[in-house]
């Protein structure tokens, strides 16, 4: 298979009219043909419907539902397990030539179909246009990105010659893979950490997060249509205590591949350790947990790209990244000038619900995220400056108010903790020194940037602002695959480097073969 050159999905340009209303043709079509409906799961290339279901709604709107979903249990879990490890040995042995024309496929199918997915988006968690428009357009750079890194994977690897013999080493795939992916990014994380394994040969289990299965599910039937096998991928809906934890414990799960809170993936860690009865292999964890990011404004930097780039940072997508910037570290020189600066641009910030193209900012994605984020605000209240927000937003849905929180000190609650919300701490530092210091004081290392025109001060963040992803004088957000390989260190996760060029290794495992030669 002749490889294309690998190449970013480009961004919808929303100015265009054209794209206006093919944005709003799609959102009409999710209204009329796709919400409210029933999703069934797959289980051993069979329709599963559960003796319960659940429902969910536009947490926007919070009378709109979103779909109803199979509520199943544990049996079913272990049964997908199983189904998955069935189904492993005719898939292993096909070519990665094969697998990857399917993802390539898939890859176009959803380019196609882009606005469609977006709008899913939009209802379902609370994406603006743009927002949506860039997870779609990450899980079709993921399908395309991991196919043609399965093509190179499976190219002959080097090896030093030895007299006498005929070496190789090849990569083969380790069995079935149990995926949970989140809710912030539910179309482009689940997609890559699916495709990754599946195109390493591979059998998964995907249990996606309860408050977004419907775009979960139309990823599913995508991928079906493109030509994957039913039996290698198997779909379960329901609580993750039960589900998920039956598949995590099981003896044939080879492997986990994890994105969410920093507690369930270190109970994740802690379960996928211990051995269960029969099972011959330690299971592999895969795990992004989130972060404390930090953005660092030097005293002798541009300040209005700094302000800018905090507020996209701090507030795209409501604060629910794990990337997002949730402390704005502030030189003491310029503490004044920038939040004179920041207050006007997040005064200003238009927030409602993203189906009106007008709102950048929309809800939270449910009643607890929004429940946490005020309670976090209330206890900021005590002791730190509240300069905008601090509130609820309007009724009907989960909003809450862009809030800014100044003279926060560098060990309060709200500057270690990760709130996921639309929270913004603004710490002030003595000096430069002072601000690598607070930088690095969380348990977290996720993402981080810093805004100085100082060569001396690039040099010494980049080795000693310590996170996976580093920024210098951009946002703190928007990691791009290929170009930003995304992962990180400490408690947000194993650093997995998802969209860079070795994360397929930690679906495959090295097979040396030495012949004598006579």
């Amino acid at each position: 298979m002749q490889l294309p050159e690998f190449r970013n999905e480009p961004f919808t340009d929303f100015s265009r009219p054209e794209e206006q209303q093919a944005f709003e043709r799609a959102l009409a079509t999710i209204e009329k043909q796709y919400l409210g409906k029933t999703w069934s799961c797959w289980i051993g290339g069979e329709e599963v419907r559960g003796g319960d279901t659940f429902e969910t709604f536009d947490p926007g709107d919070l009378t709109r539902r979103i779909g109803r979903f199979q509520k199943l249990g544990e049996p079913e879990a272990l049964r997908a397990v199983e189904a998955a490890h069935g189904a492993f040995p005719a898939w292993a042995d096909t070519t990665a030539e094969h697998r990857a024309g399917i993802f390539f496929r898939a890859a176009q199918s959803l380019r196609e179909r882009k606005h469609l997915f977006s709008a899913m988006l939009c209802f379902e968690v609370g994406k603006s246009w743009a927002e949506a428009d860039a997870d779609t357009a990450e899980a079709i750079d993921f399908l395309e990105y991991y196919a043609g890194q399965m093509l190179r994977m499976a190219e002959p690897q080097p090896v030093t010659p030895v007299p006498g013999e005929r070496n190789q080493m090849i990569y083969i795939p380790l069995g079935v893979g149990v995926i949970i992916p989140p809710w912030n990014f539910p179309l482009a994380i689940m997609a890559g950490m699916a495709s990754a394994a599946l195109l390493a040969g591979n059998t998964v289990v995907v249990k996606p997060a309860s408050q977004s299965p419907a775009i979960a599910a139309m990823w599913v039937e995508l991928m079906f249509e493109s030509g994957l096998p039913r039996q290698v991928l198997q779909f379960v809906t329901g609580p993750g205590s039960s589900v998920g934890g039956a598949m995590v414990q099981h003896k044939l799960t080879r492997f986990i591949s994890f994105t969410g809170s920093r507690d369930v993936g270190l109970w994740i860690f802690e379960k996928s350790c211990k051995t269960q009865p029969g099972q011959i292999w330690m299971k592999r964890l895969v795990a992004e947990m989130g972060g404390k990011d930090s953005i660092l404004v030097d005293q002798h930097c541009n300040l209005e790209a700094a302000v800018d780039a905090v507020v996209a940072s701090a507030f795209g997508y409501q604060g629910q990244k794990c990337s997002a910037c949730s402390r704005a570290i502030v030189h003491t020189a310029v503490y004044d000038e920038f939040i004179r600066r920041l207050v006007p641009k997040v005064e200003a910030i238009k927030q409602g619900h993203p189906r009106d193209r007008t709102n950048w900012m929309g809800p939270m994605v449910d009643g607890a995220a929004k429940r946490k984020t005020l309670e976090y605000i209330e206890t900021a209240k005590k002791d730190c400056r509240l300069l905008v927000g601090g509130t609820a937003g309007a009724s009907g849905g989960h909003y809450v108010k862009p809030t800014v929180f100044a003279d926060v000190a560098p060990d309060a609650k709200i500057s270690l903790e990760e709130i996921f919300g639309p929270v913004l701490a603004i710490i002030r530092v003595n000096d430069f020194e002072h601000g690598l210091a607070v930088a690095n004081n969380t348990e977290y290392g996720l993402t981080g940037s810093v805004f100085t025109d100082v060569p001396a001060h690039k040099e010494a963040a980049v080795k000693r602002f310590h996170v996976g992803n580093f920024y210098i004088n951009r946002k703190c957000t928007g990691a791009l695959v290929g170009g930003h390989p995304f992962g990180g260190f400490n408690m947000s996760g194993t650093d997995s480097k998802a969209g860079g060029p070795d994360y397929l290794l930690q679906f495959l495992q090295a097979k040396t073969i030495s012949e004598k030669i006579r």
